[in-house]
């Protein structure tokens, strides 16, 4: 029996403390793409439609996808771009009405809008008022996911990611939509059940690489074996969000035994509760990540040094100067540092002629007061570029991605990424389709928190992680929070 699936993948982190909201452009910037065209460039990637069609292809499906379309985390997503994305979804869902057996979405769970906390949920709100309360819907997740009772009580199929860096999102659609094809034959009817605990995120921001994570997540994977449990997500929550339903959250998803399954949930979360202050990663200062530089040997690959607290991936702005000051005036050897996002002067730069000495006033332009004024620098144009790679890591692999117009900029012994569109560090090809190796390099300074582990810890000598200071600052409660319920875990004192 063949089924008729919908499917759309529609993804935002949305900081909400950023000044920089998620417009149309933002969404453009990443690329929307449209049915097939979308089907094509994403099919054979580490994608929720690849691993949707790992099932739907050999099960005959007639899929129709809507859209796909992303914008790095930023702030919240204006009400004209999720207007237009979401009403793509929704006029293939009415042009479609009534064929339509199952419905698959790839989306993020951290989506803010400008009128309403919960995009997903709005989505969801939305595709069911066309198609009704009966045709099965089912959804993944990131695993930094602030997922609100009406997503789990909108779709049956709720599935996250088990890694971050998130090198399973293909595995997690496949595991989807096996869920799906086994409700659309008859098989199993699902529903997903939530637990959660107050909390602003679990307490390593969701690592699953060591940590508590570790055992969670092979506690899930079990449980997953059990007779009628299909998908267990252990979410860490996104705590840049300022909404009432923001936190960690452990999902089930199930068929009968409701009772058992949702103390299983309760024991998971409560885990998270109890384990709040076991915290596994060290986060240096400026001033000691830049001296550690400064002396090491790259004996066995390079220094990693990670602003975690200016990471474009949280929704920081990219511009903070607080780390590549500190490289610069430290006289930092054979090192590289990206991105530093910044149009106005990768625009001019553009403009220059490789091998020529150029002055420039970088970064530090968005929120000078939390990242950094900007760096008055002189140096060398070592090259320019429309910004354009292609991934080849275990993140990105085989994905087109683009920085805009960017340029090398050589300042002392330190070669500087300066780019147009904000994104975190997640794959070599950023860095390696302009010129620089970091492979090749002594210190490699970057913006990332988590995802750039997966391509660069294996060309690492050591990796080490620093607060800056800016907006993705790992400590919380620097930030002026006014929607969060109350009493919240760390802002209050919770028993």
């Amino acid at each position: 029996m063949s089924f008729t699936v919908l499917t759309a993948e529609f993804s935002h982190e949305s900081n909400t403390f950023s000044r920089c909201p998620a417009d149309y452009a933002a969404f453009t910037d990443r690329g929307i793409q449209l049915g097939d065209d979308a089907i094509a460039a994403r099919a054979e990637a580490n994608t929720p439609i690849a691993g949707f069609l790992d099932i739907g292809r050999p099960a005959g499906w007639k899929v129709i996808h809507a859209i796909s379309a992303a914008a790095q985390p930023s702030g919240p997503v204006t009400r004209d771009a999720f207007d237009r994305i979401a009403g793509v979804i929704v006029e293939t869902a009415k042009a479609h009405a009534g064929k339509i057996d199952g419905v698959l979405f790839g989306l993020h769970g951290a989506m803010v809008t400008e009128f309403c906390e919960d995009g997903e949920g709005e989505l969801l709100e939305r595709v069911r008022a066309v198609l009704g309360p009966d045709v099965p819907i089912g959804i993944t997740l990131d695993p930094h996911a602030n997922v609100t009772r009406k997503m789990t009580d909108l779709a049956n199929i709720v599935v996250s990611y088990k890694t971050y860096p998130h090198v399973d999102v293909r595995e997690t659609g496949k595991l989807a939509a096996g869920i799906m094809q086994r409700t659309m034959k008859g098989e199993i009817r699902p529903v997903t059940l939530r637990a959660e605990r107050p909390m602003l995120e679990e307490v390593n921001g969701g690592r699953t690489d060591i940590g508590p994570m570790v055992e969670r997540i092979a506690k899930a994977r079990a449980y997953e074996k059990e007779a009628n449990v299909f998908a267990v997500s252990v979410n860490g929550g996104f705590g840049n969000a300022d909404i009432h339903e923001v936190g960690p959250t452990v999902l089930v998803t199930c068929d009968g035994e409701r009772e058992k399954h949702q103390a299983f949930a309760e024991a998971m979360v409560e885990d998270m509760w109890q384990r709040r202050f076991e915290k596994v990663t060290e986060f240096l200062s400026v001033e000691d990540a830049v001296a550690e530089a400064k002396s090491y040997v790259a004996a066995s690959g390079p220094l990693i040094i990670a602003d975690y607290a200016d990471n474009p991936g949280g929704g920081g702005y990219g511009d903070a100067t607080g780390l590549l000051k500190g490289m610069i005036a430290a006289d930092l050897k054979d090192a590289c540092f990206g991105p530093m996002v910044d149009p106005e002067v990768a625009a001019e730069l553009r403009k220059g002629k490789p091998g020529s000495t150029v002055s420039v006033k970088l970064g530090g332009k968005v929120d000078p007061e939390i990242g950094g004024g900007p760096l008055e620098l002189t140096g060398t144009l070592v090259s320019v570029s429309d910004g354009d790679w292609v991934g080849d890591g275990p993140m990105m692999g085989g994905l087109q991605a683009s920085w805009g117009p960017c340029a090398v900029l050589r300042v002392g012994d330190v070669e500087i990424l300066v780019t147009t569109i904000r994104a975190q560090m997640n794959d070599l090809q950023q860095f390696r389709a302009f010129g620089i190796d970091p492979a090749a390099k002594r210190v490699v300074g970057l913006k990332s928190m988590q995802h750039f582990r997966a391509a660069f810890e294996p060309i690492a000598g050591k990796v080490i992680v620093c607060d800056s200071g800016a907006l993705c600052t790992p400590d919380l409660s620097k930030l002026p929070y006014r929607r969060v319920r109350r009493p919240l875990y760390p802002l209050d004192k919770v028993a």
